[in-house]
């Protein structure tokens, strides 16, 4: 039987839970560099790509001088939207929404291809640094998209009391950062609107994250991780 959520079904505007964990649940982050890396990496995919007139640099070639741009790394700026974001010592949780139907497998396929390959080289090692390819799920309706942010955002708990110190977008979400290639209104918009019945109580997304009362990982079902 396949492991779960690893045959993906891909729809334009589709929203997905994207998760992987390293092969035999081995730690991917080891120090505090290799997650910076991987952010890195998701901002130079994610960021609006610099006008190519300003990357002109001259360089000497056999005493002759000439200009070009450097080669520049992909970039999913119009294909790939940012929502949510954790990263944990051995897995890593995005939440996704791409704009044509290919988008999210090519995004993920360099990601993951680029970090294996700065790990192994930094720690010498070789094979696969990943169990398997990514796990991918579509979300289906608001309130999923809403208690998924959450459960993504309470997954550093077991390692931090403060929760917006953890390489994830929460501090994004309660306005104490501004990372630019990350977009939390996505969801903060359902705080000013009275769709989701069972979140009218909290007038805030911090209170529905820390003060919820179920557990997340119980109404998602399959979308999580599994142990």
């Amino acid at each position: 039987m396949p492991q779960k959520n690893v045959i993906k079904k891909y729809v334009k505007d589709g929203y997905y839970h994207i998760y992987n964990r390293g092969v035999e649940k081995r730690i991917i982050f080891e120090e505090d560099q290799d997650y910076k890396v991987f952010l890195n990496y998701l901002k130079q995919y994610l960021s609006k790509p610099p006008n190519k007139s300003t990357l002109i640099k001259s360089f000497t070639l056999q005493g002759a001088t000439f200009k070009g741009v450097a080669r520049q790394p992909k970039n999913y700026y119009k294909g790939v939207t940012l929502l949510a974001f954790c990263l944990m010592p051995n897995h890593f949780h995005l939440l996704i929404k791409q704009s044509q139907q290919s988008n999210i497998e090519h995004f993920m396929r360099s990601l993951a291809t680029r970090y294996s390959m700065y790990f192994n080289k930094k720690y010498k090692r070789v094979g696969s640094l990943f169990q398997g390819t990514y796990k991918a799920v579509i979300i289906s309706n608001d309130s999923y998209l809403l208690h998924l942010s959450r459960y993504i955002h309470l997954n550093p708990q077991k390692y931090t009391n403060n929760l917006t110190e953890a390489y994830s977008s929460y501090a994004d979400y309660l306005r104490l950062r501004n990372t630019k290639w990350v977009h939390p209104g996505f969801i903060l918009k359902f705080f000013n609107q009275s769709t989701i019945p069972e979140i009218n109580k909290y007038n805030s997304y911090n209170k529905f994250v820390e003060s919820y009362r179920q557990d997340s990982s119980v109404i998602l079902e399959n979308l999580t991780l599994e142990s």
